[in-house]
């Protein structure tokens, strides 16, 4: 379990650094990285998925048009959730952008409770009040809906709740969402290309292979969550998903200069309070029923 626990936590490490390889990509437009991000990941993914042994597998599942499905509305929210991430990682509102993964595992407990029919127990019920109330605090100090935050945390959360039910792995599903994505992300960067306002060829062989290496970005971490899932309690996965957020926050902070003020404090303070109380309750409900469940349902 410890090498699962490392993998695990290691991954999170690299997703909350992540900011800084995109910050460096700041002259590309976010469509742009995106597109670069899903053509790629694709090779990338494909090799993965040989090296696993499993291409026969997913070829057949590809071949029933039914099973595509699922896979085009998760490629649809994932599309949403990239290009909103990384356009706020780029325009100053990383920030924000950590706020929304800070949510999703509170909006995940809202959509169990929709879409699943799963009962919220009271303390449960409490966080979603105190993270309400941190989002309507910060709506009224700010004038608007912090919309970053909640569009990357539904999304995801959506994402999630689909790939719940859905018949394939981590690995083979992303596979299937990446090949639907695909094919109009490469046409968009051809159309770039055509009209000379790709950044392909046109900023230097550092963004080119910065952008080549948003598929490895994409793809590795992702395989090493994969190793590490299979190997660590769904509780020690759901403490350590704070990591990612959290360095996202401090590198907004302290290396980019973000302005955190007292209103954004107090919203924030909501939340982190209402993450708290979950993960507490969560954890002590487990040990109530002796067994290990999923933190995020």
């Amino acid at each position: 379990m410890r090498h699962g626990i490392l993998a695990a936590a290691g991954v999170y490490v690299l997703w909350g650094l992540l900011p800084i390889y995109w910050k460096t990509l700041g002259a590309v437009p976010a469509p742009e990285i995106m597109s670069h991000r899903v053509v790629w990941s694709l090779p990338v993914v494909l090799l993965l998925l040989a090296a696993q042994g499993q291409v026969r597998r997913l070829s057949q599942t590809a071949r029933r048009p039914a099973a595509w499905l699922p896979f085009i509305a998760t490629a649809s929210l994932l599309s949403i959730n990239w290009l909103t991430y990384l356009w706020a990682n780029n325009n100053g509102h990383i920030i924000e952008a950590s706020l929304g993964y800070f949510m999703n595992p509170l909006v995940n407990v809202l959509l169990a409770t929709l879409f699943l029919r799963e009962r919220l127990r009271p303390w449960q019920l409490a966080a979603v009040a105190l993270a309400f109330t941190g989002v309507c605090y910060l709506t009224l100090n700010y004038g608007q809906l912090p919309w970053i935050a909640l569009t990357l945390a539904v999304s995801f959360g959506l994402y999630g709740l689909i790939r719940k039910v859905a018949a394939l792995g981590s690995v083979e599903g992303l596979t299937l969402e990446l090949t639907v994505m695909f094919w109009p992300t490469a046409a968009f960067l051809l159309y770039r290309g055509w009209t000379g306002a790709g950044a392909f060829g046109r900023l230097g062989a550092t963004t080119d292979l910065m952008l080549m290496g948003a598929g490895v970005a994409t793809a590795i971490p992702l395989a090493l969550f994969a190793f590490g899932a299979r190997r660590v309690p769904f509780t020690t996965l759901g403490i350590l998903q704070y990591i990612s957020p959290t360095l996202q926050f401090l590198i907004a902070v302290f290396l980019y200069g973000e302005a955190f003020t007292w209103a954004r404090l107090v919203g924030f303070s909501f939340i982190w309070l209402a993450l708290a109380v979950y993960t507490t309750e969560g954890f002590l409900a487990r040990r109530r029923q002796g067994r290990a469940i999923p933190l995020n349902p």
